[in-house]
């Protein structure tokens, strides 16, 4: 298994997890901390609308009424049934190994999967583990990458709303160094 692995689809979480158990294992290490992150259920926040002279969907609009959590009060509300995720490769193992690199001078190991294409609501797209013989050198390295992958990671984000990809920019934020200017 690398240390970084793309899947298609879902992620297999127990097989992973269970891969990378018995690597903290073979290394006689103390601690290992995983992060699962799940696709849940959620009204898309980006503004999709077919046709913006159509009237609301009556139908569309029950359906939004009857689902906790959702804004029955917008007839435009979009349920996402699915993410689905593009990743740029190059830079994605790029930016992996500064972070492996940064693992291995606090003596931890850091391993990631992620998904491409699409994943339901209820799967899993994204998992990180820090291995360290101790839990705190796990612990001090493992909030940090997470939010830098949220911030920094070149994988590109859809909200799949009725069969169709709306990329998600209000959950996304600019790569360091991307632009004209960057």
């Amino acid at each position: 298994m690398q240390d970084l692995s793309l899947y298609n689809g879902p992620l297999p979480t127990t097989k992973i997890y269970t891969q990378w158990e018995n690597i903290a294992r073979e290394r006689n290490c103390g601690a290992l901390c995983v992060f699962t992150g799940i696709v849940r259920q959620e009204e898309s926040k980006e503004k999709f609308q077919r046709d913006s002279k159509a009237q609301p969907n009556t139908e569309s609009h029950a359906h939004t009424q009857s689902h906790g959590g959702i804004d029955s009060h917008n007839p435009c509300a979009q349920m996402v049934s699915a993410l689905s995720f593009e990743v740029y490769e190059p830079l994605l193992y790029k930016w992996f190994q500064s972070w492996q690199a940064k693992a291995k001078e606090m003596g931890a190991l850091l391993l990631m999967a992620h998904s491409v294409g699409d994943v339901s609501h209820t799967q899993s797209s994204y998992m990180c583990a820090v291995i360290s013989r101790q839990r705190r050198v796990a612990l001090a390295l493992y909030e940090e990458f997470i939010e830098d992958f949220k911030a920094n990671a070149p994988i590109w984000k859809y909200d799949i709303i009725g069969g169709e990809k709306v990329f998600a920019l209000s959950r996304s934020m600019p790569i360091n160094g991307s632009g004209v200017l960057g």
